[in-house]
């Protein structure tokens, strides 16, 4: 009986066709990617698509975050913007002063106060806010009535569509000095008091404000990440006979460690940046020695001094140790067995 001589398999043929040479290939033969990986030019045909859908936001990030990133340079400047209406004209225009705006950075005690008042700010916030939203969504998690459990999550998002400028307002009227806490105390006797102009209580108050505006925004990654645990999980504790708190002790909380050491990274890279807009609006009410923070003084010298190599001078060094804390904290996070924000 005959034999047929066509292969009979696609790798046959690509066997007859490319038969391995001996003593590792011919010279000038050309070499296959690996098995199980795809040369640059087939990935990018096969993802064309969805890199075509992310060209438009490249190009956002590009242009509004990485090219304003060169103007850093008029931090070495005696910077006049006036010199030209082209603002490129300006920086090359104006005078170089090399590290003078540094030095004067470093001896600037304002700056320092602004520095210090960030860094109380971020501690509270990260002491008094930052488990907020943890707890919120364990709370939300362990409630059964899906209706009770929506109108719950309705009412603690709402908050964080508020402008700051209402949010100031709110807190005006209640803890200002013709607010409402202020008349129930006069009403029975009392002194009246104004939180919102209490240097001593600034902080305090500021923290509060940002937990009532984003505390019920940021429980939705918990959420998701709560959601993603398997029912077994639960099922298997309880058959085991853990109670409700052991089972949020040893299957919830470990299924939001990798969650909570990312958001942590990321909130102490914005360690420096402990909301413009917010302090801003109650600078005035405190005084800069109580509210000034590095937002703030880069604004103040920079847009209404105008002294804006001065300004971008301490921009830059908030940046420079933002990053440094970035790093510190996702090291801590390798440490801890966690991918944080990039792995290792």
């Amino acid at each position: 009986m005959s034999h047929s001589t066509v292969p009979r398999t696609d790798t046959e043929a690509e066997a007859k066709e490319n038969p391995p040479a001996a003593h590792g290939g011919a010279p000038g033969a050309t070499k296959k990617p690996p098995a199980g990986k795809l040369s640059l030019r087939l990935r990018f045909r096969r993802d064309r698509v969805l890199l075509l859908m992310t060209l438009p936001a490249v190009l956002l990030v590009l242009l509004f975050n990485y090219v304003p990133i060169l103007g850093n340079v008029v931090a070495f400047q005696e910077y006049d913007p006036y010199i030209s209406d082209n603002g490129v004209v300006s920086i090359l225009h104006s005078p170089w002063v090399g590290l003078e705006n540094f030095q004067r950075i470093f001896e600037d005690s304002a700056f320092w106060n602004a520095v210090q008042n960030t860094l109380v700010l971020f501690f509270l916030q990260l002491v008094l806010y930052f488990p907020v939203p943890i707890l919120l969504a364990l709370l939300i998690n362990s409630v059964v009535r899906p209706r009770v459990r929506a109108i719950s999550q309705a009412v603690l998002y709402l908050p964080h569509f508020f402008s700051w400028v209402l949010v100031v307002a709110v807190f005006q009227q209640l803890f200002g000095g013709a607010g409402l806490l202020s008349q129930v105390l006069r009403d029975h006797g009392y002194d009246g008091l104004s939180l919102m102009t209490d240097p001593e209580t600034f902080k305090f108050l500021v923290t509060a404000q940002s937990v009532w505006k984003d505390a019920g925004w940021g429980i939705i990654v918990f959420l998701a990440a709560l959601a993603s645990v398997s029912p077994d999980l639960y099922e298997a504790a309880a058959m085991d006979g853990a109670n409700r708190w052991r089972r949020m002790w040893h299957v919830t909380l470990p299924a939001l460690r990798p969650v909570i050491a990312l958001l942590l990274v990321l909130r102490v890279g914005d360690a420096l940046t402990v909301g413009f807009e917010q302090i801003l609006l109650q600078r005035d009410m405190v005084g800069p020695d109580a509210a000034e923070v590095l937002d703030t003084f880069v604004w103040w010298n920079g847009v209404r001094n105008q002294d804006f190599g001065y300004a971008a001078a301490a921009g830059l060094v908030k940046g420079v140790i933002s990053l440094g804390l970035v790093l510190i904290a996702n090291k801590v996070a390798h440490l801890m067995g966690e991918q944080g924000v990039y792995k290792k």
